[in-house]
């Protein structure tokens, strides 16, 4: 069994397939996410939404808005746990300036793209964004047809 390759883990705990969609991705960054006790657990139970979520800038930090985690059943009953808190993203100074600049000309915006574990500690892949337009959304809708006739027509030239 020496020829098998082993799959590699899937350490995504949660990824906004609807950005591709609508934003042409510029630049991507990883950023850490600060979290209390249940929101780590419920993140290993892979319940989180970031498909509403969006990320703002304000006095040189940057917050996660919108992200949805759900407690878990366990949670303590000490706790209030709040889905939808605000959540700080840590990142290095200049990373912050960049997306400070870029966020500040016209049509660019800051997404969340996919939250993952690395090394046990949760992380965030965050882009810079410009919006697409719906020509270029019917544009990349026939692209993916395309290709997927594609391979449909080399499949069945293989037979």
């Amino acid at each position: 069994m020496a020829g098998k390759k082993k799959k590699a883990p899937n350490d995504a705990i949660a990824i906004n397939k609807r950005v591709r969609f609508d934003f042409f991705i510029d630049e991507t960054f990883e950023a850490g996410l600060v979290l209390e006790g249940w929101e780590a657990k419920s993140l290993r139970a892979k319940k989180l939404n970031i498909g509403e979520s969006y990320i703002t800038l304000k006095n040189g930090e940057a917050f996660l808005f919108g992200a949805q985690i759900t407690a878990l059943p366990t949670a303590s009953t000490h706790i209030n746990p709040d889905p939808t808190r605000t959540r700080k993203l840590l990142m290095h100074r200049a990373e912050l300036s960049k997306i400070f600049s870029s966020v500040q000309r016209a049509g660019h915006t800051c997404v969340p793209i996919k939250v993952y574990w690395v090394r046990g500690r949760a992380k965030i892949l965050v882009g810079i964004a410009r919006g697409k337009q719906k020509v270029d959304k019917r544009a990349a809708v026939k692209e993916r047809d395309w290709s997927r006739e594609k391979q449909r027509l080399s499949r069945l030239k293989n037979r």
